[in-house]
């Protein structure tokens, strides 16, 4: 009788350890098809997300390449005047063309015939009156020849200019215009303006320590812009000088 109860003991432990095995085969079955269901689920929903952001970054870069196209294909049919609004050209007699030849409004520019850096302050208080939202500084061919070759002189009164300025429209981005090269008869009267390129790298490195805008006008000179005294220039040379300007500051 005992033997009979082992028997059967081992029989129902037996079957018992199937039937959990069955059902742990089961279990584990419906266990990774429900993973296997979820995670393609998943994939087919993270492709869905990809396949609309990549549709989205195609319609904005479409929309993008459009408005250039736009951008380049329009003329700016703005006037020099229109361009210059808001804006004042500082200087000596070179930059009093712009007036004189009616390139800019008045209300744009302030120079005067023979000045000096040092003799500015009726200059900065028009200047300051007019609050322009960008100052261009076009000066310093009379000054070359005062400091007859003495470069830290001239950069240490260009300097002083930059900074009452600065003080005064402190609002304004200001621009420096190289000092415009002569004619070879001019250099055999003023032997110091030979030196006009040495003044030049000064005042552009004294712009690169400043943070402020240097502009290189020396290729715009043609010699069939200069009047009869080396000097100065034609009219038809300033609309030239203004885009040249104009480009730079973005104007």
């Amino acid at each position: 009788m005992k033997r009979m109860n082992q028997r059967t003991k081992k029989r129902i432990l037996l079957c018992a350890g199937a039937v959990a095995v069955v059902f742990a085969a089961v279990f584990i079955i419906r266990g990774v098809g429900s993973l296997l269901e979820k995670r393609a689920d998943t994939s087919a929903g993270l492709e869905y997300i990809r396949q609309e952001e990549e549709g989205d970054i195609t319609a904005i870069e479409e929309k993008i390449s459009l408005l250039e196209q736009q951008d380049n294909n329009e003329e700016d049919t703005r006037s020099i005047k229109e361009k210059f609004a808001g804006t004042v050209v500082m200087g000596d007699s070179v930059a009093a063309g712009f007036a004189e030849y009616d390139i800019l409004n008045m209300s744009s520019v302030t120079a005067e015939i023979g000045i000096h850096l040092d003799e500015l302050e009726n200059q900065i208080a028009q200047v300051k009156g007019l609050s322009p939202g960008i100052i261009f500084l076009a000066m310093g061919t009379n000054d070359v020849t005062a400091t007859n070759g003495d470069v830290d002189a001239f950069i240490s009164e260009y300097r002083a200019v930059i900074t009452q300025l600065q003080e005064e429209v402190p609002d304004a981005h200001i621009f420096v215009n190289s000092i415009f090269p002569v004619q070879e008869k001019v250099l055999a009267e003023e032997p110091a303006l030979e030196k006009i390129p040495e003044y030049n790298s000064a005042l552009k490195d004294m712009c690169d320590r400043l943070t402020i805008g240097f502009i290189d006008n020396t290729e715009l000179v043609e010699e069939q812009y200069y009047e009869e005294d080396g000097t100065h220039f034609k009219a038809d040379f300033y609309p030239v000088w203004a885009e040249r300007m104009a480009e730079v500051a973005a104007l």
